[in-house]
């Protein structure tokens, strides 16, 4: 499929599908006209990339990441070290999570507290 299908199907900007290109998270063959042609399977793996930076890792991480991630086909058991990032990033998104859940608590006060008594 070309990148403006592969956009539409997915959500993400062609500029930004060029980008995981670029920084080697998608594959594509060049067609003779020197269009971008990218299999079926890279719809699922935009996806995935979408939500890894979502969670805030970084386009090097996520390039470390996807051959592990057995869904798209990966095979190769992560590092350790890289394991250790990903705890850590784990760790700081809990805490985000935390923060989130006390926020929709006080909302919830707020809320009750502002609405008249039946």
């Amino acid at each position: 499929m070309l990148i403006g299908e592969l956009s539409r199907r997915t959500g993400v900007s062609e500029r930004s599908l060029r980008y995981y290109q670029q920084q080697g998270l998608l594959t594509a063959e060049g067609t003779a006209s020197g269009q971008r042609e990218f299999p079926e399977s890279e719809v699922e793996r935009v996806l995935r990339i979408r939500e890894l930076f979502a969670a805030g890792l970084c386009s090097g991480k996520i390039a470390q990441l996807l051959p592990c991630v057995r869904v798209h086909g990966g095979s190769r058991t992560a590092p350790p070290e890289l394991v250790a990032v990903l705890l850590m990033e784990r760790a700081r998104i809990d805490g985000l999570v935390r923060g989130l859940l006390r926020s929709r608590e006080l909302l919830d006060q707020v809320i009750a507290e502002a609405r008249p008594a039946d």
